[in-house]
């Protein structure tokens, strides 16, 4: 199953996270490795939020990221949010539909 997590990162995240980030992409780096995190990465310009993408068997697991992210961790996440996303078109949909 897919997860999408959301990030909503504080006013000052660009200011702060530097502090903070290699901790944070060692952890995003072991979770692809293991193929938990399909991609992850920074929204806008400048960066505001971030959405990262799952493939687990639930969303207890994204929620383990979160809690064990020095982002998370160090207050530079105002707030999140975790949804089952149901793919259906592509090469690793998890509910392939094809049309008939």
């Amino acid at each position: 199953m897919h997860y999408l997590l959301t990030y909503h990162y504080t006013d000052d995240y660009l200011e702060r996270r530097g502090e903070f980030r290699n901790a944070h992409l060692r952890q995003a780096w072991e979770w692809q490795a293991r193929g938990a995190l399909l991609l992850g990465g920074a929204v806008g310009d400048p960066a505001d939020s971030a959405v990262l993408v799952f493939d687990c068997d639930n969303a207890q697991a994204v929620e383990q990221f979160v809690q064990a992210d020095a982002y998370f961790k160090n207050g530079l996440v105002r707030s999140y949010r975790i949804q089952p996303w149901t793919t259906v078109v592509g090469a690793q949909a998890s509910t392939p539909i094809r049309p008939d």
